[in-house]
């Protein structure tokens, strides 16, 4: 049996042009990486705005295990109920508790042992709602009884929020994973302790947009200051991923791999 665990994390998706896509390439990855963990990001799956029951079962059944998410999942008013029945799908762990939902999960993998993926949300420049570190260390005080392999999704705006946090974590977390921000960035590294780091894995949806956004809407936004009804873009749709390997044993991270299809050029 391989001593690693391959895990594969798919940037924010974006409407169902970024479904589509995943729906359409998955597979391949899958095959190519010989995923065992497949995660992604879907705060921005359904119309741009939160997760719907549908849109979650069309993940689920492509492979995704586990859905992260970010501040938008609570656009939707119907995200709501789902996060109460639907453990798969994971909240912020540092949004207050009385709101619904769970930010980590242990996931079994059989023979290849327990992984524990953990969300988290940013403060700067974003809702001030309980801090990340703390909660992090929280939650790794309760994976740690069961695993040393767990994957980090840090929502936030600020690369330097993302990345204080990664180095708060070196050596105890298998990764610290960017999203939000829509923009892969180029900095995928490891980390002196084993810490698998990127800024953000990147959106997985129109890139004729502003991020996902129709272009005419959101300049109109910029120069007029004031809002205007979001509208989905849907042309230069690409993949913005991850691939991880993870040592099972010491929960070290051993490979990082940037993933754009296609990719831009």
């Amino acid at each position: 049996m391989s001593q690693h665990i391959n895990i594969f994390f798919v940037g924010d998706i974006v409407g169902k042009p970024g479904l589509t896509l995943t729906s359409t390439v998955l597979k391949q990855y899958f095959e190519k990486f010989e995923i065992d963990l497949c995660i992604a990001n879907g705060e921005n799956v359904t119309e741009g705005k939160g997760v719907s029951e549908e849109d979650a079962k069309v993940l689920f059944d492509l492979g995704v295990q586990v859905i992260t998410t970010g501040n938008h999942l609570w656009d939707r008013w119907q995200s709501r109920p789902l996060l109460t029945k639907e453990r798969r799908i994971l909240r912020p762990l540092n949004y207050p508790r009385d709101n619904p939902g769970q930010g980590l999960i242990a996931v079994d993998l059989k023979e290849k042992g327990i992984v524990g993926v953990v969300n988290l949300q940013g403060r700067t420049f974003m809702t001030p709602i309980d801090d990340p570190f703390r909660s992090a260390d929280w939650a790794l005080s309760k994976l740690e009884q069961s695993t040393k392999v767990i994957v980090l999704d840090m929502h936030a705006e600020a690369s330097a929020e993302k990345l204080a946090l990664a180095w708060h974590l070196d050596g105890r977390v298998s990764a610290v994973l960017g999203t939000h921000t829509h923009v892969p960035t180029a900095d995928a590294r490891i980390l002196p302790g084993g810490t698998a780091f990127i800024t953000d894995v990147g959106m997985t949806g129109p890139y004729d947009s502003v991020i996902g956004m129709r272009k005419e809407i959101a300049i109109k936004r910029f120069m007029t200051g004031t809002p205007h009804k979001f509208e989905m873009a849907s042309h230069d749709v690409r993949l913005c991923a991850l691939y991880l390997q993870v040592d099972r044993q010491s929960g070290k991270a051993t490979s990082i791999q940037q993933v754009i299809f296609p990719a831009f050029g």
